[in-house]
């Protein structure tokens, strides 16, 4: 007979769980077979009564017991260390894995795949994605950078960044860019509609209906945009643009505009406007550097939520799309929440240019 012990103490909370556990189809079997036993011990049972009952050893059942008692239902389906199926893959195995990822390329070919490192590793591809995704490799993605060799980078990049962490007081903040050359794709035929089982499709080929400039311009504070299109992207269009900026902004503010290196942004007849406009205020980012401008973001959003995959009759329809995209955007618009300072930025900056000069 076996060795009465004295039930498992749980609170209801864990039996319902455990018990919920139990019953599921899809769990992994250790965790189903494990919540059984707890609840039989919960009962009463003894662990070898439970041992035979489930198919475990009773030391088994024992160290789950001693387990639950001191952990509950924290890290529940987790093997303690030192337990479970050990490492199949030898080190030394995985250290030349690791060192031809990171130092070396497959012959005649830019990156590695999981196919090809296993052809030279002598292990299977599924194991060469286990270890670079425990470790983080990634040689099949590629990330654009540029480090800027502005030589006014420091000085504009702290003037930029004091906008965004400490704005000055009375005044409103925008950030401005120009999306030019946005074209009215139309597909050659009807896009079909998603159905279950199957996504949107469209035809890979499309037909050009002409194109247009945005002029947009992002409220730090609020996150509202001010958006104009128009047919081209010189300085006279950027003069209507601001234009309109000095009419739907309170007379009351002054207006600070962050913007990029362009030329049109530095044409004569705009510092002559300037000067007649004195509550304008343009501050530019360092070259290089159009991450620092809250409004490319922005800018990424229309694109992927209302371009990339809408189809545009004419001019006039896509400049429709653009207004609703930017009317909707008005109606529950939220900031962009800028946390790194200029020191951060600076340090970063200085690593990679570190990093670049090692490498040449």
């Amino acid at each position: 007979m076996s060795k009465p012990v004295p039930a498992l103490a749980m609170t209801d909370g864990q039996r319902e769980v455990l018990e919920s556990l139990a019953r599921s189809q899809s769990a992994a079997h250790r965790e189903v077979v494990r919540a059984k036993a707890l609840l039989m011990a919960a009962d009463g049972a003894a662990n070898a009564t439970i041992a035979a009952a489930v198919s475990v050893s009773p030391a088994t059942v024992a160290n789950w017991r001693t387990r639950f008692a001191e952990d509950g239902l924290v890290k529940f389906g987790q093997v303690r260390e030192g337990r479970g199926r050990k490492p199949s893959i030898p080190d030394a195995t995985l250290e030349r894995i690791v060192t031809l990822t990171e130092e070396y390329r497959p012959q005649g070919e830019t990156h590695w795949s999981t196919r090809t490192m296993a052809g030279v590793a002598g292990v299977s591809k599924s194991t060469v994605h286990r270890v670079w995704q425990e470790l983080g490799l990634k040689p099949h993605q590629v990330d654009t950078f540029k480090v800027s060799n502005d030589p006014k980078f420091e000085e504009k990049l702290v003037d930029v960044v004091g906008l965004y962490l400490n704005p000055p007081e009375n005044a409103i903040v925008l950030c401005a860019d120009e999306k030019s050359s946005v074209q009215a794709l139309d597909r050659t035929q009807a896009s079909l509609p998603m159905t279950k089982g199957r996504g949107q499709t469209m035809t890979h080929d499309y037909k050009r209906n002409g194109t247009t400039t945005l002029f947009a311009a992002l409220n730090v504070l609020t996150g509202m945009v001010i958006g104009q299109c128009l047919p081209r992207h010189r300085h006279q269009e950027f003069l209507k643009f601001l234009r309109t900026i000095d009419r739907e902004v309170p007379k009351v503010l002054q207006i600070h505009v962050i913007l990029d290196n362009y030329s049109t942004h530095k044409h004569d007849n705009v510092h002559q406007w300037l000067a007649k406009h004195p509550r304008f205020h343009l501050h530019f980012t360092p070259t290089s550097s159009s991450w620092l401008n809250q409004v490319e973001r922005w800018l990424r959003e229309l694109t992927d939520k209302a371009l990339r995959r809408g189809t545009f009759a004419s001019v006039p329809d896509l400049i429709s799309s653009i207004q609703e995209y930017i009317d909707a955007h008005n109606e529950n618009p939220k900031p962009y929440k800028w946390t790194a300072t200029a020191e951060s930025i600076l340090a970063k900056v200085a690593r990679a240019r570190t990093t670049l000069n090692t490498v040449n």
